[in-house]
């Protein structure tokens, strides 16, 4: 996972509030995208994805002021990445198209887990249903 993690790293460094600004108006669209992902492989997926859509709208728009600005670029970035149709493995492969986006999204839980445990908890929603372990 440590090469993940650094590709995070990589793309998080390269969020600025542009980029951030314009996912946020592609956010609505996305978080409906998220929802017709059906990869039995990867159960939390889309749990996962709507929390980071939920936690970028609400940082960005102010509601919400404590999350890091480093959990807040790679929560950016994994948005972007699994909203792709190709990345590292193309979405249109079966059984695994979704694999990358998962652990592009695990990477940004894991490395940010206290911070998103925070805001989990601020928003009433039970961090073991949306964390990355089983």
């Amino acid at each position: 996972m440590p090469e993940i993690m650094d590709f995070v790293n990589r793309g998080a460094a390269a969020i600025t509030p542009a980029i951030a600004e314009k996912v946020l108006r592609h956010l609505p669209q996305w978080k409906l995208e998220f929802t017709q992902i059906f990869e039995p492989q990867y159960p939390h997926l889309v749990d996962q994805l709507e929390f980071l859509a939920d936690s970028v709208e609400d940082t960005a728009e102010g509601a919400y002021k404590d999350l890091p600005y480093a959990a807040f670029a790679q929560a950016v970035f994994a948005l972007i990445y699994s909203h792709k149709k190709v990345g590292i493995i193309p979405d249109s492969v079966l059984h695994l198209g979704r694999a990358d986006d998962s652990s592009v999204v695990r990477a940004v839980l894991i490395q940010n887990e206290k911070s998103f445990a925070i805001y989990a908890a601020s928003q009433d929603r039970e961090w073991s249903r949306i964390t990355s372990q089983p």
